[in-house]
This record gives structure tokens, C-alpha cells and sequence, in this order.
């Protein structure tokens, strides 16, 4: 009767290793997805060609509409983000793989990736059902605004961009010391494909992180202003790279870094250890 529970207990942590192993890699790949259209209208912005189509996830959704089978795809890219949340969620509530998944920290930051990608499946989803019509830009305007309207709500906005900043500050940080690869099982891969992760890893991890980073800067600088039309989306940050001293070429190079982080998002499909 004991053999009998335990079997039925092994069986039951099998299945459900295996669910969380299938939403976490179909996540990832949706993750890729956005990332590599996003980097392509991105670099179509740099060279004056962005057909109208803002650099950001509404873009992105746009773009892949336009393919044949387009409906299909946004709505598997948004089935697949709830995948993603799923997982993250499971981290949160069961711990993460690895010997120090269990943390608080790691729990507690599973649980904000768990609401960030509650936050992009919805947005997605909401755009495959025919609604989400507002930019991305005109979205982070909205919130910032009403924010503001709150008790205390501009120290509560300047303390959520000073979190986007530090956050892409880790992101890049953790991007450029490789830590991606403590969570790749690539056992037997050959040194050239390793290496092509590491410059995918690194490459992408170094674009997202400033993106995140300025874009958290902006809100500050909102917050600091009073001013909600000061807090730049995804669209308006990416544009705001062509505007520095190195011109187009930087945005050209957060662009390219946000495609390769896409690419990357793949391999970590293949290779993540979850």
C-alpha cells in the first residue's frame, strides 16, 4: 500500500515536472519571438523605415499579423507567455531548479516575473482578441498619470522607475559575468555552439538591460518633472538611443542586441535547465 502511494507520488511529480518543463521552454520561445520582431522594426526605425509600425510589442504584433497564418501566431505567442507566467509562478510557489532555487530572493523574484509576464500575456491576448489599440508609449503615459493621482503617488512612480533602472542595471551586469550559463544543461554540446550561446547571452543580455535601464530613467525623470508625458514605452525609449552622440549607431546597436536576445531566448528553449 506504501509502494503504492509512492509510485503514484513519483508518477504525479513526473507529470508535473514535465508540464513545467513544457510551459517554461513554450514561454521562452514566445519571449524570442517578441524580441527578434521588436529588434527588427527597432533596426528599421534606425535606417528611416519603420512603415508606421512602432518598435515595441504592439509593433511586433502588428508584424506578425501581416504573416501568413497571423491570427495563429499571436495567438500562440500569447498562449505561450502564459506559459511562461505558469512557470515562473511554479518558481515562486516550488522553487526554481538548482541547488539554491529555494531562496527567498529567487522565490521573490520568480513572483515579479510571474505578474511582469501576467502583465505581456494579457496585453498579447487582449491584442489577439481585437483589442489593445493604444502604442505602447501612449500605455506607459496612461499609467504614469494615474499613478501620479494616487497619495504619494509621485514618489511611488519614481521608486517603480528607479526599479526598471536597477533592474536592467542586473540584467546587463548579470548578462556581461555569463551567469545565464549555471542554468544551461549543455552536456555534450560541442565548444562552437557554447560559444555561440555565451555571444548571444552576453550580446542580448547587454541590450535588454539597457533598454530596461533607460526606460526606468525616463519615469524618474517623469516623477522629478510631475510631468506623466516625460515617461517614454518601449517605442519612444529605442528612438531616444538615435538622439545621443553616437546617432543612429547606438539605437542600430541595441536593435541588433535585442534580435540576438531573441535568438538567445531560443537556445535557452533548448538548453534551459528548469
Amino acid at each position: 500500500m506504501v509502494d503504492g502511494h509512492a509510485s503514484r507520488g513519483v508518477r504525479a511529480a513526473a507529470r508535473g515536472g514535465r508540464a513545467r518543463e513544457i510551459t517554461a521552454r513554450c514561454g521562452l520561445l514566445a519571449r524570442g519571438v517578441l524580441y527578434a520582431l521588436i529588434g527588427l522594426l527597432a533596426m528599421r526605425v534606425a535606417f528611416g523605415d519603420s512603415e508606421g509600425k512602432e518598435a515595441d510589442r504592439q509593433g511586433a504584433l502588428q508584424e506578425l499579423m501581416g504573416k501568413p497564418l497571423g491570427g495563429v501566431l499571436v495567438w500562440a505567442v500569447g498562449i505561450g507567455l502564459v506559459g511562461m507566467m505558469l512557470w515562473r509562478l511554479s518558481e515562486a510557489v516550488f522553487g526554481a531548479a538548482g541547488p539554491d532555487g529555494g531562496k527567498p530572493t529567487k522565490r521573490l523574484a520568480s513572483a515579479g516575473r510571474t505578474v511582469f509576464y501576467a502583465a505581456v500575456a494579457f496585453s498579447v491576448l487582449s491584442f489577439a482578441t481585437g483589442g489593445g489599440g493604444r502604442s505602447g508609449d501612449q500605455q506607459s503615459r496612461d499609467l504614469t498619470a494615474r499613478a501620479m493621482e494616487l497619495p504619494a503617488g509621485r514618489w511611488l512612480v519614481g521608486a517603480v522607475g528607479i526599479g526598471i533602472a536597477v533592474a536592467g542595471v542586473v540584467i546587463a551586469v548579470q548578462a556581461a559575468r555569463r551567469s545565464f550559463r549555471k542554468h544551461l544543461a549543455m552536456g555534450g554540446v560541442s565548444t562552437r555552439w557554447r560559444k555561440a550561446v555565451d555571444f548571444l547571452g552576453v550580446s542580448g543580455g547587454l541590450a535588454r538591460g539597457a533598454l530596461f535601464a533607460a526606460a526606468g530613467g525616463f519615469v524618474v525623470y517623469a516623477a522629478v518633472r510631475y510631468d506623466p508625458a516625460q515617461a517614454k514605452g518601449m517605442d519612444d525609449t529605442l528612438r531616444s538611443f538615435a538622439l545621443t552622440p553616437a546617432g543612429p549607431w547606438l539605437l542600430v546597436a541595441v536593435a541588433l542586441g535585442l534580435m540576438l536576445f531573441g535568438a538567445f531566448s531560443w537556445a535557452m528553449a533548448r538548453w534551459r535547465e528548469v
